[in-house]
C-alpha cells in the first residue's frame, strides 16, 4: 500500500460529547465559555458554535442522561482543545473563569502555545489555548519541534485582559 498523506487543509470540524445533564452542559459551554446555541434537538441534544458555523460542539444525552462521569483510568477522550485567535482572547476567557470561580486544573506554556486546563461539568477535559506565532516555535537543529510543558505565567497573561 502506498503512503497516504492527509491534505494540509484538513481540520477537525467538531466534537460531539455525551453529557449527563444537557442544561448543566449548556451552562458551561454557552453561558460560561460563550458558544452560541445554533440548534436544539428536542430536550436531548444541542449544537453550539463560534462565529456562526453550523456547530463546533454537539452535546447529547441520548445514552448518558443522569450517568456518572467516565472513569479517569480508562480509554476515551483526554480533552477537547479550543483554540483562541489571540493571546488577549485567552486572557479574557481566563479572567472570566477566575471571576466565575470556576476550578482550573492547570496552566501551561508549551513553547508553541499557552494553555489553560479545566474540566466541564461531566469531567471531560477542556484545553483553552492560543498558538504562538509559528516563527516563535522552539525547533531543533533538524527542524523538528521541541515542545515542552512549563508553568504558564498566569499573571503576565492576565495583563493582556486589562483595558488599554
Amino acid at each position: 500500500m502506498s503512503k497516504y498523506v492527509i491534505p494540509s487543509q484538513v481540520r477537525i470540524g467538531h466534537i460531539h460529547l455525551k453529557v449527563s445533564d444537557l442544561n448543566r452542559a449548556l451552562s458551561f459551554y454557552h453561558d460560561l465559555l460563550g458558544f452560541e446555541v445554533t440548534m436544539m434537538y428536542g430536550k436531548q441534544a444541542a449544537f453550539l458554535s463560534a462565529g456562526g458555523y453550523h456547530h463546533h460542539i454537539g452535546l447529547n444525552t441520548w445514552h448518558s442522561e443522569g450517568m456518572s462521569e467516565a472513569p479517569l483510568e480508562s480509554v476515551g477522550l483526554y480533552h477537547t482543545a479550543i483554540a483562541y485567535p489571540t493571546r488577549r482572547d485567552l486572557a479574557l476567557i481566563l479572567k472570566r473563569l477566575l471571576e466565575a470561580d470556576y476550578p482550573l486544573s492547570g496552566a501551561s506554556d508549551h513553547g508553541v502555545s499557552e494553555a489553560i486546563y479545566l474540566n466541564d461539568p461531566d469531567g471531560n477535559g477542556v484545553e483553552l489555548y492560543w498558538d504562538k506565532p509559528k516563527d516563535e516555535w522552539p525547533v531543533e537543529a533538524d527542524g523538528s519541534l521541541n515542545m515542552f510543558t512549563k508553568a504558564l505565567n498566569v499573571r503576565d497573561l492576565l495583563h493582556e485582559a486589562e483595558d488599554l
